[in-house]
């Protein structure tokens, strides 16, 4: 059979996190719980920093870019992943399951290098802050979001262009819960070696680079907070990357864990758990680590809640 741009097979069934019924219901309360958190949080934040003057600043131009993306990303994930716990049988058409792994690929790609920005802002800011306003002008901050859009666009594209080559015969089931790459080439009865080679080159750079550049830009900040002579600058710093770096191990390594490995069955069970951190509970977080615990967003929202009489 010739390989071409078409697949025997017009929709998938997502297997989901759990065949379990009594974990049916659970799960569906606890991830539209998380789900309604992640929205209402980065949505907040983006409004929030739009509508606070004393806020449009670079550190949070990236910190609402990197919002928008979590909001994207759970938005195109969680969803039908809550339909799973609630019908029988979560289908998928062919074009809607080559949808959401574009935009999945897109968003999750951006982020990477979304982290690596915000860290090479923060490395600017405490390394060299009297240049800080003149390296990071308004125009080179907008071409470094453009670069982390077009970083996602190019790996998206490449993902799903190659996905379109691949043939799928007679299984239909995908052991996960959304259509990512190593569970559709799973189901493939056509050659994926081109498939898997662009999984990795594209993974290998998407991860290394941006922890090259987050290790980097946090070596040279960890010795310039060593040379302040205040103890409690000292303090202020290391508490704001311990956050940064808790979060950045928290993504990168459950991400790395997923896709820095030949594909398998067995990996593909365990790469549901580590895949839920980086689309599902770290959206969710990076609200509240980037953001709800800086001061400045504080007074921020207290400001804005006064004027509103809510408080």
């Amino acid at each position: 059979m010739a390989e071409g741009n078409h697949s025997l097979v017009t929709e998938f069934v997502l297997a989901g996190l759990t065949e379990k019924p009594e974990l049916q219901l659970p799960l569906f309360l606890l991830f539209l719980g998380i789900y309604v958190v992640t929205v209402l949080g980065n949505l907040g934040m983006m409004a929030l920093i739009g509508l606070s003057s004393h806020l449009h600043t670079p550190m949070y131009y990236f910190l609402c870019s990197l919002s928008f993306i979590d909001f994207c990303q759970s938005t195109t994930i969680t969803p039908k992943m809550l339909g799973n716990f609630v019908t029988e049988k979560n289908t998928i058409s062919y074009a809607e399951c080559l949808a959401q792994l574009y935009f999945f690929c897109f968003f999750i790609i951006a982020e990477c290098h979304m982290l690596a920005a915000m860290a090479y802002d923060r490395y600017v800011a405490i390394c060299n802050p009297l240049l800080y306003h003149a390296t990071m002008s308004h125009g080179v901050c907008s071409w470094m979001v453009a670069g982390v859009c077009g970083m996602g666009l190019i790996g998206a594209t490449a993902h799903t262009v190659c996905m379109l080559r691949v043939i799928f015969c007679k299984a239909d089931i995908i052991n996960h819960y959304f259509c990512d790459l190593f569970p559709l080439l799973e189901l493939s009865c056509s050659s994926t070696f081109v498939n898997e080679v662009v999984v990795l080159c594209f993974s290998t750079f998407n991860i290394m680079v941006p922890s090259l550049t987050i290790v980097g830009s946090y070596v040279f900040i960890i010795a310039s907070i060593l040379r302040i002579r205040s103890t409690q600058g000292r303090a202020k710093a290391f508490s704001t990357c311990s956050s940064h770096a808790s979060a950045v191990a928290l993504f990168f390594g459950s991400a790395a864990f997923m896709y820095l490995q030949p594909s398998s069955v067995s990996s593909m069970d365990q790469g549901k758990v580590s895949s839920v951190f980086y689309t599902i509970i770290v959206p969710m977080l990076n609200p509240m680590i980037y953001s709800l615990r800086n001061k400045d967003v504080k007074i921020a929202l207290s400001k804005f809640l006064e004027r509103k009489g809510l408080v």
